[in-house]
């Protein structure tokens, strides 16, 4: 397997936990979120490099952070930008040039197991772009600006998008300097590989692969973990 590049955006403000700090600070068994991510990382035979991307008020913390858990695959940590887009895009730069493909991972999504990451990693060298997704367990609705309905899509085609979400460095790259060029923004860097005429391949991924967004999230998260440890 070619070894991968993975970016880890931790530059967001998290308000909807309503902490006081960066999410990826906050304690989920004991230690900060973003340890838990790293760790998997750090552990994966696939992995040869690790870029964290962070705000300029918490890059030393997050420095620090790299150098107490001892984190050998961390090779830089670089400031994002207004929108996750640059953020990913900054991280995406500071690669070793020998790095030939890309892993993007939310730094608040620390409960992927490695058995899962790896399997989704051998499965995703078979495509230039493959993503983390589950199939979505609700009716989805499409609405206009005033709450009324203007589809309901087939569910059977619906997927709940995670990652990490894997492309082939050179083709990640093209995207957003296009993207850049014409001004083109989205949250979801598969949407520019989308966006640039190029097909995305689904992988399936795991329905305890939660992203920490709220506090109920994180009540979810030491739930699954003690659940492990039992």
């Amino acid at each position: 397997m070619v070894k991968l590049g993975v970016i880890i955006p931790a530059a967001g403000q998290g308000k909807r936990m309503g902490a006081s700090i960066n999410k990826q600070f906050l304690s989920l068994q004991g230690r900060p979120i973003l340890t838990h991510t790293l760790s998997l990382f750090e552990r994966s035979e696939a992995v040869a490099e690790i870029v964290i991307v962070s705000s300029k008020k918490d890059r030393e913390r997050i420095g620090e952070l790299v150098c107490t858990e001892g984190f050998q695959k961390v090779s830089a940590i670089v400031l994002g930008g207004e929108e996750r887009q640059e953020s990913v895009f900054a991280g995406v730069k500071a690669l070793s040039p020998l790095i030939k493909r890309v892993a993007v991972h939310d730094g608040a999504r620390p409960l992927l197991t490695c058995l899962e990451l790896n399997r989704f990693f051998t499965e995703a060298a078979k495509f230039r772009a493959a993503i983390m997704a589950i199939p979505v367990k609700d009716t989805i609705k499409r609405v206009d600006a005033r709450g009324e309905v203007i589809e309901t899509p087939p569910r059977e085609t619906l997927r709940a998008i995670q990652t990490p979400q894997v492309f082939e460095r050179s083709l990640l790259e093209e995207a957003h300097r296009k993207a850049r060029e014409v001004g083109y923004l989205t949250t979801d860097d598969a949407a520019l590989i989308e966006w640039l005429g190029h097909p995305v391949q689904t992988l399936m991924g795991s329905l305890e692969n939660i992203k920490i967004t709220t506090p109920e999230d994180l009540d979810l998260a030491e739930m699954i973990l003690a659940k492990r440890k039992a």
